[in-house]
């Protein structure tokens, strides 16, 4: 039996949707074997729901200049600390569908390449560390680990990314490869919009 490619593609979205899924990336914690720190980078590489809307983050920062880049590299990580500490002290994840919103809107402003003030990026970047932070914060405290350091762990993590993605857009000189970062974009949002109705078809 042969199947289109509107078929296979959908099919392909729906196993990243189910492998993004919530339950499935907050259930695990990856030990390393090498310390807390490096568990925390494995458990942030492996976890797509938070890597994902940091790369469209950075991809944007980019498309948007070298300043809002630069202040999403400094910026993200920190806030990120600050939201993975609330998380530690206030326990469980909220049911609210957090990932899902910013697949969405954070791929939706890299597909649109929409001209925001570097305020505005800059205030994303918080939003995004903040509430993805705190995730990772609720994660840490359910499986009674070293929180802090790993927490450490994923900052510098998120330092490289946001630095090798907001550099590579920024080196970007052809009109055409912006519409390749854009593209990319417009694949992170449809994620997000096939997490939302997951997510609400699971709730509902």
């Amino acid at each position: 039996m042969s199947f289109s490619s509107k078929q296979k593609l959908a099919a392909a979205g729906v196993a990243v949707a189910l492998a993004l899924s919530p339950s499935a990336a907050r259930a695990h914690l990856v030990t390393t074997g090498l310390g807390p720190v490096y568990d925390g980078i494995g458990h942030f590489m492996l976890s797509l729901d938070d890597v994902l809307p940091v790369i469209a983050l950075a991809l944007f920062a980019g498309l948007r200049g070298p300043a809002p880049g630069r202040h999403a590299l400094f910026t993200l990580p920190l806030a990120w600390l600050a939201g993975g500490m609330t998380g530690l002290l206030a326990g469980n994840p909220p049911v609210f569908p957090i990932t899902s919103f910013s697949f969405l809107v954070l791929g939706g402003l890299v597909a649109a390449d929409l001209s925001l003030p570097s305020v505005v990026v800059t205030l994303l970047t918080i939003l995004l560390g903040l509430m993805h932070g705190f995730l990772n914060g609720a994660a840490f405290r359910q499986a009674g680990s070293d929180a802090l350091l790993e927490l450490l762990g994923v900052m510098a993590t998120l330092f490289v990314l946001v630095a090798l993605f907001a550099a590579l857009v920024l080196s970007l000189r052809r009109p055409w490869t912006r519409i390749v970062v854009r593209v990319a974009g417009s694949w992170i949002a449809a994620t997000g919009l096939l997490l939302l109705g997951w997510s609400l078809h699971k709730t509902g």
